[in-house]
Parts: structure tokens; C-alpha cells; sequence
């Protein structure tokens, strides 16, 4: 159990895409705009993670060597349909807001990067904590990113004034701003690492 744990907390923390490996920043630059769109854009990707690692972890005996890139595009895309046609189904608005980067997550370098380091050489629980980790990860960090963005953009999050009186500074609503935000981020989660080594 302790294994499992240590899975699902490294793509937290230690492994965690965005401010660590610095993979799937394509969606982070373009849909951390709001809170909203993370979220949705975090759920989106966790679910895809989370299928396409187990299925891979389930059939991977039985994928030839020649072929496991494809096959694995293949089960990450029929996952990515679901997300996609559900966000459709439930949240229009919010697919439309999204717009081509649910599709997107099929190329995904966090989900491909996690099929062949990790789902197609590790048992169901492993792989199931680690898709589950990453995606909570990669989920938080949107969510840090746009909270970020959406609060120094507009001056609310969520559609709430948190400060009176304070004016917004337009760049952060604007692509320059989330490199900006990712930059300054990176900068200070590597100087807490530093320090704590």
C-alpha cells in the first residue's frame, strides 16, 4: 500500500507534468485562462489518463513491439472521444470554451509519456495510482496557473471579487501572461527545491 501511495504522490509532486517535467504546456498555456477551464480541461485529462493507463496495463502482454505506439493512440483517442462527446453532452458551454484541446489530449505528451514509461511495465494498482497522480497533479497546477491568471486578468475568480478597488492587468488574460505565470512558477518551485536540498 505504501507503493501505491508513493505512486499517486509523485506525479504530485515529485514527477508532477507541469512544473516539473514540463510536459502538456500546449493546453496549460491555452486553457488556464479560468478556474473553470481548468478544471474541466484537469477532469478531462485525468479520466483519459486514468482509462488509457489501465487498459494498457491490462492488454500489454498481448500488444507487439512493433505496433504498441499505435495501439496505444488508439485506446488514449477512444478515451478522449468519450471525454469529449460527455463534455459535450453535459457542459456546451465548456467544450466550447475548451475547444480543440480536449481533442487534443490524444497527442498529449503526458498521456502517451505515461502508456509507454510506465502503464506497459507496471501491474493494474501501480498503473492506476500513477494515471490517477499525474492527472491530480496536472490538474492542480491548471488550477494554480488559472487561479493566477484569472484573479490578476479580471480581479475575481470564479466569477467573485476577492479584492476591491483592484485593477486588473490585462497581459495576464493574454497567452505572454501564462508564460509568464508558468515562468515566474517554475522560478519559485525550483528555488523551495534548491533550498530544501
Amino acid at each position: 500500500m505504501k507503493n501505491l501511495i508513493k505512486e499517486f504522490t509523485k506525479g504530485i509532486i515529485k514527477e508532477n507534468p507541469t512544473f516539473v517535467l514540463a510536459l502538456g504546456l500546449c493546453p496549460t498555456l491555452a486553457v488556464s485562462v479560468s478556474v473553470v477551464n481548468a478544471i474541466g480541461m484537469g477532469i478531462a485529462a485525468t479520466f483519459v489518463l486514468l482509462g488509457s493507463s489501465l487498459i494498457i496495463s491490462l492488454i500489454r502482454d498481448f500488444i507487439p513491439e512493433k505496433i504498441r505506439i499505435p495501439c496505444y493512440i488508439v485506446i488514449i483517442a477512444t478515451f478522449v472521444t468519450i471525454a469529449e462527446l460527455c463534455m459535450k453532452a453535459y457542459s456546451p458551454a465548456l467544450d466550447r470554451s475548451l475547444g480543440i484541446y480536449v481533442p487534443l489530449i490524444v497527442v498529449n505528451c503526458i498521456v502517451l509519456g505515461r502508456a509507454e514509461a510506465f502503464a506497459c511495465k507496471n501491474n493494474l494498482a501501480r498503473s492506476f495510482f500513477d494515471g490517477l497522480g499525474m492527472g491530480v497533479g496536472f490538474t492542480l497546477a491548471l488550477i494554480l496557473i488559472s487561479a493566477i491568471r484569472e484573479f490578476l486578468g479580471s480581479g475575481q475568480i470564479l466569477g467573485h471579487t476577492l479584492v476591491k478597488g483592484f485593477e486588473p492587468i490585462f497581459v495576464f488574460g493574454m497567452p505572454s501572461g501564462a508564460l509568464l505565470v508558468i515562468g515566474l512558477l517554475l522560478g519559485l518551485f525550483n528555488l523551495l527545491k534548491d533550498k530544501r536540498a
